[in-house]
């Protein structure tokens, strides 16, 4: 056996750091309904929450310097990569950014559901992850509904908060 529950979903959370790790925190109460794991960029916050949480990380790669960008994002689409397989999730949520675009199409390349969950900051324009993973994604979730003229396969969730 794998360690996993019986008859428990196997849900893998990722996001990047900062306003997107908080909402993604935002349904810790799932955590206790699934077998789950948090994906997210390494940072002194996020080795802190791992005491709390289950967590596997990323590199931070934020886009100001595009060169190292490129280099820690591939890095990053194998780790994920290594993350999904060793993890088996049947369902992959996220609340962006740039980190959990790979993962989502990961998921999908294995038939697995993808939540997308478009961030709270984002009141009237798209996200360039929300209009990344949008087509393939099992559920959609916007929090404000003057996003559905964005992305009108979308579910109006209310605020996370």
């Amino acid at each position: 056996m794998n360690g996993r529950s019986i008859n428990r979903k196997k849900v893998l959370f990722i996001s990047s750091l900062g306003g997107h790790l908080t909402q993604l925190l935002q349904l810790k109460s799932l955590f206790v309904e699934y077998d789950y794991h948090i994906v997210t960029e390494k940072s002194i916050i996020t080795e802190d929450l791992s005491k709390q949480y289950q967590m596997s990380f990323l590199a931070y790669g934020a886009r100001n310097y595009l060169f190292k960008y490129i280099f820690k994002f591939s890095y990053n689409i194998f780790k994920s990569l290594y993350y999904f397989l060793r993890e088996k999730p049947d369902v992959v949520v996220t609340t962006g950014a740039h980190t959990a675009v790979p993962t989502c199409y990961i998921a999908k390349l294995f038939g697995k559901k993808v939540i997308f969950i478009e961030s709270f900051a984002k009141t009237s324009t798209p996200t360039l992850s929300g209009k990344l993973v949008y087509p393939i994604a099992d559920l959609f979730i916007v929090q404000w509904e003057e996003m559905l003229k964005h992305y009108p396969k979308a579910v109006y969730g209310g605020s996370i908060y």
